[in-house]
């Protein structure tokens, strides 16, 4: 079983498809079971999506803090 820092570290390769089978597998069995990794992955899915939809507009007060929060807790957790 993967860790959170594990999963966290390969989000964005297991979100571009860019994980071998066994890398994807891992992160998924642990999004089984883990709600905050979860919400990593749709925070995350999230912002690929304003990105690709607004990239040409500001980004929201809101959205803006949970991307500095995220970001904050990646670099911690590193």
């Amino acid at each position: 079983m993967i860790t959170c820092a594990e999963a966290v570290r390969q989000l964005w390769d297991y979100l571009d498809g860019a994980l071998p089978d066994e890398d994807r597998q891992a992160i998924e069995d642990h999004l089984g079971f883990c709600r905050r990794c979860c919400g990593e992955v749709e925070f995350a899915e999230e912002l690929r999506a304003f990105l690709a939809r607004d990239a040409a507009e500001e980004m929201p007060d809101d959205v803006r803090a949970r991307l500095r929060a995220t970001l904050d807790e990646l670099e911690t957790a590193g």
